[in-house]
This record gives structure tokens, sequence and C-alpha cells, in this order.
């Protein structure tokens, strides 16, 4: 008998289709009266991986918050375009935005304690995403949200379903918060920081978590780290970003194999001794 989560599994074709797109984009701080982020292009389609890599303060994060709508409020996009499946960005009504955000558009941040209730048991928190989004009834949100669970290879979902935070670990609440993102079925996921915050072993593992859901789902992953070796292992296309400038960008491969920028050597001579090294020789 075929269950639910092996129908869910299957990628769909990917397509030439364009479901996240950054025209030229530029972001303002009002505050400071300066550009912060100074002309970022790059495209997604279904199943492709765009990692972004720089050093902390370089623009990356403000960029993808910039893709989802949500900036700080001093700054602005003060140039370029953003659309997600063709449609400009900037002219979403609050509605629209509710709408698109975890059905189209999701994202996973650094600090999952952050963005899950401690006072509420978190498959209940990813049942209710499910509810919301999709309007499922509670039986069904329940049955999806412990299909979820084990898609993110936690071990055991039920028992998982009934904890809080606190009685998880870090990778545990990474896997919870990655099945939220990911519960509306959207179309793109952003990955900001995701593994940032965990040891070295559990970072390999939500890795290769997210390149496990990017193959079977087809979905468009845009990943962001100040890790060089990270965006290395999943990504398709890298761009490497300074002082908000865009330094390089191109296939990963040919950005690793052959940088052209000064900085981006110096990334790939810090990271060598974490495992680059070990990419540089299979490629």
């Amino acid at each position: 008998m075929t269950t639910l989560s092996e129908q869910r599994v299957v990628a769909p074709p990917v397509t030439d289709e364009v479901v996240l797109a950054v025209h030229d984009v530029r972001i303002y701080d009002q505050v400071n009266d300066r550009e912060i982020v100074h002309g970022i292009s790059f495209q997604l389609t279904p199943g492709k991986v765009v990692g972004i890599v720089g050093e902390s303060g370089s623009g990356k994060t403000l960029t993808c918050r910039a893709a989802l709508g949500i900036l700080p409020e001093h700054f602005a996009v003060s140039g370029g375009q953003i659309d997600i499946t063709g449609r400009n960005i900037a002219q979403l009504t609050p509605a629209e935005w509710t709408d698109l955000r975890g059905a189209t558009i999701s994202a996973v941040f650094q600090d999952p304690a952050s963005y899950l209730n401690p006072s509420i048991r978190v498959g209940s928190q990813i049942a209710e995403v499910i509810r919301v989004k999709t309007r499922a009834s509670r039986r069904q949100a329940r049955h999806r949200a412990l299909e979820l669970l084990a898609l993110v290879h936690l071990r055991d979902p039920a028992l998982v379903y009934d904890q809080y935070t606190f009685e998880l670990s870090g990778g545990m609440l990474q896997r919870v918060l990655i099945a939220t993102a990911i519960a509306a079925d959207p179309t793109v996921l952003i990955a900001d920081e995701a593994t940032t915050a965990l040891d070295v072993t559990v970072q390999a593992e939500i890795l290769d978590l997210l390149a496990d859901l990017q193959e079977r789902t087809g979905l468009a992953l845009l990943v962001v780290s100040h890790d060089l070796a990270v965006v290395a292992q999943l990504c398709d296309e890298v761009l490497v970003m300074r002082e908000g400038h865009v330094v390089e960008q191109g296939p990963t491969t040919e950005v690793l194999q052959h940088p052209r920028h000064e900085y981006t050597r110096m990334l790939i001579a810090e990271h060598e001794q974490y495992g680059l090294d070990r990419y540089l020789d299979e490629h």
C-alpha cells in the first residue's frame, strides 16, 4: 500500500520556470542614509540551489529578508525588483503576503528556538501551520505533521509531536523548524545560516537533509552562509558578497576551481582546512 508520505516525495519535473527572480536589487538604510546592498541579481528555478556566501555584514540576510518582505523597519528596497512566481512583490498587499509566505516561499533561520513557541507542543505548531495554510481538518493536520516529522528524519515522530522545545536538542529543533517551513509545500525555501549554531556532525546531517528534501520535492533552495564549505556542498550556483557587493558569481564548481576575485580566493584558503579541500578534490 502506498502511503501519503511516499506519494509526496516524488519530485515534480524540473522546469525552466523562474520561481524567484532578484533583479539588480539595492537596499537602503534610512537611518544611516546609506546603501547597504549594491545591486544583487539571481534566479531560482524548481530544483535549483543558489548559495550566497560572505562574512557578517555583507548583505546576505538583508537580501533574504527583502525577498520575504520582512526587512527591518528602517531598511527599504531602493532599486531593482523581486518577483516571486512572476509577481512583483512591491505590488503585493499585506493579505497577499500572508497567503504567499509559507505556502509559496518559506524560510529557515539560524535560531529555531526564536521561531517556535516554548509553551506549545511542537507538533501542534506544525499542525496549526497546515490548518491555516491548507484548510486541513485537525485530524488531517496532525497526520501530515507526523509525516513531516518523519520526512525530516526525526526517529520517533509521535513522541516528538508531543514534546516542547526545551525537551529537544538544537539539531532536533532545526529539523522541527524545517518541517514547519515545508508544511504547506512551498515552491521556494530560504535557509539563512540554518546550520551555523550546530556542531559539525549535526550541521552535516542538516545539510544532507536539505539536499534530500530538495531532490525529493523539487524545492527551489536559497542557501545563505558565511561558510563556503556549506555552500559548496549544496549549491549549483554561488554568489560571493562583500560589503554589499557581489564580487563573484557563477556555477559553484567554476567559482571554487577558478576564483577570479581576491576575496573569493581568501575565503577558499580559509576554508580548505574545514573540508572544502575534499570538495575541490572531488570536483
